[in-house]
């Protein structure tokens, strides 16, 4: 098996391909599903009687339960079963989309979301670490994630694509049933292809860990989205409180010493970094298109979505880069392609000329962003056995949801701070990338090797 994998990284075979066309479709839907209501949230809203100042929670009744419940899933799916972790999700997706599909008020359509966000929690991690067990560590592995990180890419894409033409040639409610149909065929193959995995002893769950690390998740977010300083405080005496429980149990949630990994810990924060300050990035240049150079929201979509599909390809490349050069050396090199496409993006002006700098500083930036993002979640995934693979895929997905649901609020409060709308733009763009070069910096020296044990 060795000789086949270092000889032949690319082959896989025809069952391995179907399984791979699975657990790959459900993290691309999940993708879509995200980003495919943003278009459509003033029609959304007057479909169902939502008011224009509670808009934004159409997105939040989403993360939040992502961002919260994403570590416990994949947990449990360690200890109970991923693929019964990732038939649950598809359940759970296909109930809640119905709900959505034939919401007639607010109080549906935000249950429905926050059962979708339900969902991700449980499938992401659940499929992720299927992947990850099913191929093992090396050059498929990191191949395989390639192709993860550029399809959920390229569902976030595709997701704001398809929005708009759906929104306008059909209605919101479309947004909704398109999954109906891919989550039952998941449902039907899953269990032909995909055997389940479990722990051979039975472990009693760590319910204290899994309340204080759910709620804490839950506050900080909510903390963040709503600035409140109560929440805040509530999230942070939570997740303290976590870290005294994991201490002490017999069993814990998440182990201290897998945090303690530099694997875990910088791949966590180098991902943290990556998809915070691009999402806000995507979120500030939305503004400006549409607020200070006047664009239609059909137009906008094109700007990000020509660039966002062509970077699609960064993720098989990324996987290969890899296998060659070390997930140190692709991921530093990653987060600092995306820094330095957004140094431009400063200096944009209020005229349509800015278009110029606009297209191919997102060209090489998506790039760079997509590449980071595979090579973050190889580090934080390297290293560790087949029964660790769903905490430490729980811990990536966590990551991420954690940080497109914070990115936008943080950066958004620092363009408040600007004279005019532009000001405060190229402001929370400085910012942006003055954060990023600092991350390079602390993941580069947090994953150098140590004792003389290499990094890959």
């Amino acid at each position: 098996m060795t000789a086949e994998i270092t000889t032949s990284p690319a082959r896989f075979t025809g069952r391995e391909r179907l399984v791979l066309l699975i657990l790959l479709g459900a993290g691309f839907m999940l993708s879509v599903d995200f980003s495919i209501l943003n278009v459509a949230l003033p029609q959304v809203g007057e479909g169902v009687g939502l008011d224009l100042s509670a808009l934004p929670w159409i997105a939040s009744a989403y993360a939040l339960p992502a961002a919260g419940f994403t570590l416990l899933f994949g947990r449990l799916a360690d200890l109970f079963g991923r693929r019964r972790l990732l038939l649950g999700g598809m359940v759970l997706l296909t109930g809640a989309s119905l709900l959505g599909g034939f919401a007639t008020n607010p109080g549906m359509l935000l249950s429905a979301r926050a059962l979708q966000g339900l969902s991700t929690a449980m499938t992401i991690p659940a499929a992720l670490s299927l992947l990850t067990t099913t191929f093992e560590e090396g050059a498929r592995r990191d191949r395989v994630l390639g192709l993860n990180g550029a399809l959920q890419s390229g569902g976030f894409t595709v997701g704001a694509l398809v929005g708009g033409a759906m929104v306008s040639l059909l209605s919101w409610r479309a947004a909704f049933f398109i999954n109906v149909p891919v989550a039952v065929l998941i449902l039907v193959a899953t269990p032909m292809l995909i055997g389940e995995s479990r722990k051979p002893e039975r472990v009693k769950p760590d319910v204290p860990g899994a309340v204080a690390v759910t709620g804490g998740l839950l506050a900080v977010v909510y903390a963040i989205v709503e600035r409140s300083v109560a929440a805040a405080v509530v999230g942070v005496v939570l997740l303290a409180a976590f870290w005294v429980i994991e201490l002490r149990a017999a069993a814990p949630l998440t182990p201290v010493r897998i945090l303690s990994r530099p694997t875990v810990k910088w791949g966590n924060y180098a991902g943290l970094v990556i998809l915070t300050m691009e999402t806000a990035m995507i979120f500030l240049m939305t503004l400006y298109l549409q607020r200070v150079l006047g664009l239609t929201p059909l137009v906008t979509g094109l700007v990000f979505g020509v660039p966002g599909l062509a970077a699609v390809f960064a993720g098989p490349v990324a996987g290969r880069f890899i296998g060659r050069h070390g997930y140190r050396k692709v991921l530093v090199a990653g987060m600092t392609v995306q820094a330095l496409a957004t140094v431009p993006l400063v200096f944009v002006g209020a005229d349509r000329l800015g278009l110029v700098i606009l297209l191919p500083a997102l060209f090489v930036g998506f790039f760079g962003h997509v590449a980071a993002i595979v090579a973050y979640t190889v580090t934080g995934t390297s290293g560790l056995p087949n029964e660790e693979q769903g905490l430490a895929t729980g811990l990536t997905s966590m990551t991420q949801q954690v940080a497109i649901t914070i990115g936008i609020p943080v950066l958004s409060a620092v363009a408040a701070t600007g004279g005019t709308e532009l000001a405060g733009i190229h402001l929370a763009l400085a910012v942006n990338v003055v954060f990023t070069f600092t991350g390079i910096v602390l993941v580069w020296f947090g994953l150098r090797p140590r004792d003389g044990a290499a990094v890959r």
